[in-house]
């Protein structure tokens, strides 16, 4: 089976072609460009590096949500439109989900955490040591809040995500079980994890269709805050 993975939840942009679960191309970019410049154009290039017919794709993996609202939306109307194009079926993958998929063979829990700004992460928990085992589903949380969660479950912690910068000081200063962070290899989202992950769902028969998927945006946007707070104001 060959699955291509697409992820442009975060300033992460990346494409991948995992074939019979062997990485086959990933092209990752993380650098402060629109997703609308960068995607298509690192897909183009990795179908030609490795001479690949985009009809022999059996899926489309997509890292959808949470994360940033707008590349969310670049990445899963990416996946629809190839999906259309193509007739192939799409695999809905859960941002954290292929993010904790990364530490792939670890012990301990797994906590990504993705800045979502206004003081909270977007993070979830898991094991990893033989798969991936969902401990807490990905949620928006107060990096606060998650601090007492994982002391709750006592046990020892890897850090990874783009929250790791906004937060390390945090952690160290207040997080009272042994902790460690993802090295730079590993920190990020990856779409050979998308796609890897995406594996796994397709032998399960876990697909959607093209109409069907929507991004897991997790909390509304800040445009959907404001105006629900000026319609508030206009009402008092």
């Amino acid at each position: 089976m060959k699955i291509l993975g697409i992820e442009s939840s975060s300033l992460v942009a990346s494409a991948a072609i995992v074939t019979d679960d062997e990485l086959t191309a990933e092209y990752t970019v993380n650098f402060k460009k629109t997703h609308s410049q960068t995607l298509l154009p690192m897909i183009d290039e990795i179908v030609r590096m490795v001479e690949l017919d985009l009809e022999t794709v059996d899926a489309i993996a997509v890292a959808a949500g949470p994360g940033s609202f707008t590349g969310l939306r670049i990445g899963t109307a990416t996946a629809k439109g190839l999906g259309l194009a193509l007739k192939k079926p799409l695999i809905h993958v859960p941002t954290v989900d292929a993010m904790a998929f990364n530490l792939w063979g670890s012990d301990g829990l797994v906590c990504p955490i993705m800045d979502a700004r206004r003081g909270q992460v977007y993070t979830g928990l898991y094991h990893v040591r033989r798969g991936l085992e969902v401990v807490k589903e990905q949620c928006a949380m107060a990096m606060e809040e998650l601090i007492l969660c994982l002391e709750e479950f006592g046990e020892p912690v890897i850090f990874l995500g783009d929250g790791v910068p906004v937060n390390k000081g945090v952690i160290e200063a207040k997080l009272r079980v042994p902790f460690d962070f993802a090295p730079g290899s590993h920190n990020r989202q990856r779409a050979a994890s998308v796609a890897a992950l995406g594996m796994e769902y397709l032998r399960k028969g876990v697909t959607t269709g093209a109409a069907d998927l929507v991004p897991d945006y997790l909390r509304k946007s800040q445009a959907e805050r404001e105006m629900e707070a000026k319609h508030g104001q206009m009402g008092q």
